[in-house]
């Protein structure tokens, strides 16, 4: 018994060590440009870009298979950031993609709901909870106000509520500008 718990061991480093060998020679690296541009989008992951997620878009503008404007939860100030960022010159929101509109979050009535959760399924950020056939509610929190979950339900319970600007979810709208001590 003892040799094969020493065996099972020494199998059990040897593998590990390969492993941890194979994570580093294999690494795979990230494209940073990549990562700046999905930071600068609201992650809301609406699809109203033509693509799937705030990361599909980022990746296609970084490859340059997409354009700038194509977000309308990102708005104005996220057009104006990208273009900073990339060195391009602004472009207004493509209207194709939709208007800018406040921020909005959903509200699912409770007396109409029937529980088919098919909001549930349509949540991209899994902000809906609840059981088939029992109520559903929003968890506001998670919410993005991507408005995917109004088409699907059957019996038009979810309406879009506009978040009023408070100190809990105000920010800066401006870039910050550092300044710097001359030394």
């Amino acid at each position: 018994m003892l040799t094969a718990l020493i065996v099972m061991s020494g199998i059990a480093l040897v593998l590990g060590g390969l492993l941890g060998w194979a994570s580093v020679k294999f690494k795979v690296e990230g494209d940073p440009l990549v990562d700046q541009i999905d930071a600068i989008l609201p992650q809301t992951q609406c699809g109203q870009c033509g693509f799937p997620g705030c990361k599909p878009y980022a990746t296609a503008i970084a490859k340059g298979e997409a354009d700038i404007n194509c977000c309308p939860p990102g708005g104005e100030e996220g057009i104006r950031k990208l273009a900073d960022l990339l060195g391009r010159e602004f472009k207004a929101l493509s209207a194709e993609h939709g208007v800018e509109k406040p921020k909005q979050v959903a509200l699912i009535i409770e007396d109409t709901c029937i529980g088919c959760t098919l909001c549930l399924q349509a949540c991209p950020v899994d902000a809906i909870i609840g059981a088939a056939k029992q109520m559903h509610t929003v968890v506001a929190p998670l919410c993005t106000g991507c408005e995917l979950c109004v088409p699907p339900c059957p019996v038009n319970c979810i309406v879009m509520k506009t978040v009023d600007e408070s100190v809990d979810n105000w920010k800066w709208k401006y870039p910050v500008v550092e300044i710097r001590k001359a030394s």
